[in-house]
């Protein structure tokens, strides 16, 4: 399960057979502010919430970003695990 940063639309996806799970996003002073995540109904209760929210966190630091957390879920994923508290505000 690879993790699409497709800057156009300012997201991060991951294509789960057709289904999209997505993280959104706006970039404000060199700060990206995730917004919103959405995993579709036909997969939620599988975990993968957490898999995009991590491969997402992974792939921004890798583009050189630092992020704060809007959405409510991705802040709970984002505090529970220190490896992301100088990366993730």
């Amino acid at each position: 399960m690879e993790i699409e940063h497709q800057k156009e639309k300012n997201r991060y996806v991951l294509n789960i057979d057709g289904a999209i799970a997505k993280v959104e996003y706006s970039i404000k002073n060199d700060l990206m502010y995730l917004t919103h995540s959405e995993v579709p109904a036909s997969l939620r209760g599988q975990g993968i919430g957490k898999k995009l929210v991590e491969k997402t966190f992974t792939k921004l630091t890798q583009e050189g970003f630092k992020a704060v957390a809007v959405c409510s879920y991705v802040k709970a994923i984002a505090q529970r695990s220190q490896k992301w508290k100088n990366i993730i505000s």
